[in-house]
This record gives C-alpha cells, structure tokens and sequence, in this order.
C-alpha cells in the first residue's frame, strides 16, 4: 500500500522560512519522480516541483530561488526548503508520486499525501 504523509507546515511570518517533508511507504522511492504542490483557497492546484531518483530538481517558473526541492531516497523522504516566504505562499502544499514523468504537473502523478497548510502572515 502506497502512501504518503506530509509534515512541516505552520504559521510563520512573511520573510520566514520554513521545510516541509514527505515520507513515502510501501514503495522504493528512488525509481519514483517525486513533486511538491500547492493549492490556495480558490485557486487551482499548481505545481511547485518535481525532483527524480538521482535528485535532479525541475521547478515551477514562480519559484525561481525561493524554493528548494531534495530528496533522502535511503529515508524515503522528499523535502521542501521554503525561503522568504510571502502571504501569497500561504496555501495546502502536497506531495505526490509517481512513474511518469518529472515534470511538476498533477496529471502525470498517480499517488497523492493528504497535505500539510502553510500559513504566512
């Protein structure tokens, strides 16, 4: 049984930072693209990034250097370092997994955490 379990998110203060983390069960993550979205009240999900077994990152255009995306493939863990966080980064983050492609778009991932808020004031 596959799953995933996000953790990590809170309230912090615009300027802050935080890690968000991901653990993954019943499956060996190193041969899974692993991704990171968002989805704030009334908007659509939208991808954050997406990051392969050998840890080579693609990321969504709005993230340029505020996010980074890692993964501990010997944890089953995927992570996400949140930098400079503004109010507009407030929403649900999830993570996602899948065989597909990586690529940060929720039609190529299979397999999805029940997400973890972010909240920045």
């Amino acid at each position: 049984h596959v799953q995933l379990v996000e953790s990590g998110g809170g309230s912090v203060q615009a300027g802050g930072s935080l890690k968000l983390s991901c653990e993954g069960s019943g499956f060996a993550s190193s041969v899974y693209f692993m991704a990171w979205f968002r989805q704030a009240p009334g908007k659509e999900r939208e991808g954050v990034g997406a990051i392969d077994g050998d840890g080579r990152g693609r990321y969504a255009d709005f993230m340029k250097d505020q996010f980074t995306i890692s993964r501990d493939n010997a944890k089953n863990t995927l992570y996400l370092q949140m930098n400079s966080l503004k109010a507009e980064d407030t929403a649900m983050y999830y993570c996602a997994a899948g065989e597909g492609e990586c690529v940060p778009n929720p039609e190529v991932f299979s397999t999805w955490g029940k997400g973890t808020q972010v909240t920045v004031s």
